[in-house]
């Protein structure tokens, strides 16, 4: 197996006749039975472009959920999708989220059946993701619970249940999208990483965490221009994260003012490089995604980098997600040959 696996950290853009592109929480374009095959063949799509681009480890682009939290929380009991409260999401934006009104409980499994499919149309190691548990609670309005962290506890549970048939289903690598965790410091020392790790109990196969500073949408583009000309958040959380029983760590690089020597501080975990933008159109040259590279090696074992994007790419269009993808197999195939040299 080559040194400087390559993987992508969640979502690709949707077919256009499965749903309008370049926005979240794009309504299904299919129904029934058509929406069933649609999102099936949406999938193979994406696993095809991620591994005609050279990506070791794919993922199904998340083709068959319309948002990376909500989808999941939609299959749990005690949520109400119909009366909606308009809450401050990680404290940047507005927006119109369901309330949990009674206990919360994984009443099917959610997921599974999807992993299955994934698990069917590619020989190559695959990687499913699930939302993390503070970033659920971050995604809703509580009514019942009245606390981020009972809540955050009893979605760790549930997503425990979630991960373990999902492994079940012969997934490589199950990754918890936590971007709540570069907001939240204090939580995330006094509960945020414990109920992280209760949610990848008992798992054996490889489990990740993805932390970012979001999707390339307006509202995050404006916040990362208040954060000055170094952003230290990862800081706060790689010290925890080092320490923690999480094998893999997924964050931002490319094009970012993160400084690149914080990752030194993740020593002993494998740590996905994001060395592609995904906040613009601009798609990198394969000598841009190898100097990402070869930068983040000087604080990171090769066996340990894992070359990735820097978030979802589900608000791009089709082709410059592509080409990306593209971008950052070509960029691997250059930081390789540097190796061998």
């Amino acid at each position: 197996m080559p040194l400087l696996q390559t993987t992508i950290a969640g979502s690709l853009p949707k077919p256009s006749w499965l749903a309008p592109p370049n926005q979240l929480w794009a309504p299904w374009l299919l129904e029934g039975e058509r929406l069933t095959e649609g999102k099936r063949d949406a999938v193979r799509l994406a696993v095809a472009d991620q591994e005609s681009a050279g990506i070791d480890i794919v993922s199904d682009g998340e083709q068959t959920r319309r948002h990376f939290v909500t989808t999941f929380i939609e299959n749990l009991d005690g949520v109400d999708f119909q009366h909606r409260k308009t809450v401050r999401i990680r404290n940047r934006y507005d927006a119109d989220v369901p309330m949990v009104v009674g206990s919360v409980a994984r009443r099917h499994p959610v997921y599974v059946e999807d992993a299955k499919f994934l698990r069917s149309v590619t020989q190559r190691k695959a990687k499913y993701t699930l939302p993390g548990p503070m970033t659920m609670v971050d995604t809703l309005y509580d009514d019942h619970y009245r606390s981020r962290q009972k809540l955050a506890w009893v979605f760790a549970e549930i997503l425990n249940e979630e991960a373990l048939a999902i492994e079940a289903a012969g997934i490589d690598v199950i990754q918890f999208d936590e971007p709540a965790f570069n907001v939240y410091f204090e939580e995330v020392r006094d509960w945020g990483v414990a109920t992280l790790e209760r949610a990848v109990q008992g798992l054996r196969c490889k489990t990740a965490v993805h932390i970012c500073y979001g999707y390339g949408i307006k509202a995050n583009i404006d916040w990362k221009k208040t954060l000055g000309q170094e952003w230290r958040q990862y800081e706060q959380t790689f010290p925890l994260l080092a320490r923690s029983a999480i094998g893999q760590i997924s964050l931002e690089c490319a094009n970012s003012h993160v400084p690149i020597e914080l990752i030194a501080l993740l020593d002993g975990k494998d740590v996905l490089v994001g060395a592609v933008d995904v906040a613009t159109d601009r798609v990198e040259s394969p000598e841009e995604v190898a100097a990402t590279i070869c930068a983040a090696l000087q604080y990171v074992p090769a066996e340990c980098l894992y070359p990735c994007t820097n978030c979802g790419m589900v608000p791009l269009s089709r082709s410059v997600a592509r080409a990306k993808l593209h971008a950052l197999g070509a960029g691997v195939a250059l930081a390789r040959a540097d190796l061998r040299k």
